[in-house]
């Protein structure tokens, strides 16, 4: 079983149950998944970026993504209904706990001037967005392989019913938040 997984069940379901002040173990909030999302919009001039990206995502992850299309066409983005505009993975069980196990403590800890990941981005449901800039800090991508740097976002969906709930979720897992 994965360190976190096994953490979360042990040390931290107790606690948040009794600093939430839940009646019942079964309403701790807890991680359901984790979606990894490339979007692309240079797929539409260069269809082969979509294969790079989907090899990346096969690195960091050890999932196979989807590849997403688009659902409406816009002509101002010279973009037609069913076209490539991305990739994405969705993580559960063990391979989620060990994603979130390597994200917060190898592969945050390697961004550059690292002062946190911001408080803000919840969604108001409790389910938390980070945005990275490069592939390139995930110590699976090696630099020399990879064709374009690609940012990508990475959604943690919760159980938790609303922000404050999920923020000590994640605190307890051991995301490391901004002090503002």
């Amino acid at each position: 079983m994965n360190r976190m997984k096994e953490r979360y069940q042990t040390e931290m379901v107790p606690a948040l149950k009794e600093s939430l002040s839940l009646d019942n173990l079964m309403q701790v909030p807890t991680v359901e998944k984790v979606v990894i999302n490339i979007g692309m919009g240079e797929a539409l001039d260069n269809p082969k970026s979509i294969d790079a990206a989907v090899s990346d995502l096969i690195q960091i992850t050890g999932q196979k993504p989807v590849v997403t299309k688009a659902r409406t066409s816009i002509a101002n983005f010279k973009l037609r209904e069913g076209r490539a505009i991305g990739v994405k993975v969705t993580l559960r069980a063990e391979r989620m706990w060990s994603f979130l196990d390597r994200l917060i403590n190898i592969v945050l800890p390697r961004v550059r001037d690292f002062r946190g990941i911001p408080r803000d981005a919840f969604d108001g449901r409790g389910n938390y967005t980070l945005g990275l800039r490069e592939q390139l800090i995930f110590p699976e991508i090696e630099y020399d392989k990879i064709d374009k740097i690609r940012g990508m976002e990475i959604t943690i969906v919760t159980t938790a019913t609303n922000d404050e709930q999920a923020a000590q979720l994640l605190e307890m897992l051991g995301m490391p938040f901004r002090k503002d």
